[in-house]
């Protein structure tokens, strides 16, 4: 009995997302249905490709073995269809960019629309996310991070550094004095949540000698809007604060710390035309957006 790729499509989907379940939502199938091809695949190979616990399906030492050739059939399968769809000059298909919450808020829209605009048969999915989005499990073609990842085969390119300030609202600095650092003693913070910071570059206030967190929140618009509410002071990207005209940046000649911006891509992507064009634009365009907001700020 030979194996039917769309077996292994399903199997795919179930090692990356380890449950019938949520295999099913990724491809629009039953779990039942879901369940009766991974049989009909085991069958085939003759092989045992799961282990079913209380956490979820888990590989055995076949189904390693068959996700790294399953996923090698699916990129030439991609490689096929980009050749394919590449005949032309624009950009066809669907992308999935995963991006932490003020990436994806501040800066992705305006860069998203830019292509789509130049390529309309272009569909564009923005996963916005307050943690690092997994590539391994495909929740994403590609994803922006604020630090290099050190495992995996990867392809991994700077976009750019970004710049973060202190700022409060206007309301809050007509009420309280802030021209020095001796001023932030006991002034009201606003940040993360401590134990949800998903990245050690984001962890900002540790950075900056504060102990306490009044207002927290794992959404950097959150903690933004909190900020304008006239709450206390926060980090804040400089390339957000276009968006939040009443906050103000203070004590800039002590405080201004400097992160980056990276693209993050599986290492066979780079075999797909399709997506070397469209990482080429979405760097080249995030460059230009984060320059052109920190100049208004």
């Amino acid at each position: 009995m030979e194996p039917h790729w769309d077996d292994v499509k399903v199997f795919l989907a179930v090692a990356r997302e380890e449950s019938l379940s949520g295999a099913g939502r990724k491809l629009k199938l039953d779990p039942a249905t879901v369940g009766r091809r991974i049989t009909r695949l085991e069958t085939a190979v003759e092989a045992p490709l799961f282990l079913k616990s209380p956490q979820g399906y888990t590989l055995t030492p076949a189904g390693e073995r068959l996700l790294a050739h399953g996923e090698r059939v699916e990129q030439a399968m991609r490689s096929g269809m980009d050749a394919i769809t590449g005949s032309t000059d624009r950009l066809t298909g669907q992308i999935r960019i995963g991006a932490p919450d003020g990436c994806a808020t501040y800066l992705l829209p305006q860069v998203c629309l830019s292509i789509a605009e130049e390529n309309p048969d272009l569909d564009i999915q923005i996963v916005a996310q307050p943690r690092v989005v997994n590539l391994s499990r495909r929740e994403a073609d590609m994803a922006v991070t604020v630090s290099q990842p050190t495992a995996g085969q990867l392809l991994v390119q700077k976009i750019a550094d970004y710049r973060l300030h202190l700022a409060a609202s206007e309301r809050y600095l007509a009420d309280n004095r802030i021209t020095r650092l001796d001023d932030l003693r006991g002034r009201p913070m606003v940040g993360y949540i401590p134990d949800m910071i998903f990245d050690a570059e984001l962890d900002y206030l540790h950075e900056l000698g504060a102990d306490r967190v009044a207002l927290a929140s794992n959404s950097v618009p959150v903690q933004l809007r909190m900020t304008e509410g006239g709450h206390g002071l926060c980090v804040a990207h400089d390339f957000a604060l276009p968006s939040h005209p009443t906050l103000r940046k203070v004590l800039t000649e002590d405080i201004s710390l400097t992160r980056a911006f990276f693209l993050v891509r599986h290492q066979s992507d780079q075999k797909s035309e399709r997506h070397n064009r469209f990482s080429h634009l979405l760097v080249e365009r995030l460059r230009a957006e984060v320059a052109r907001l920190e100049a208004a700020a």
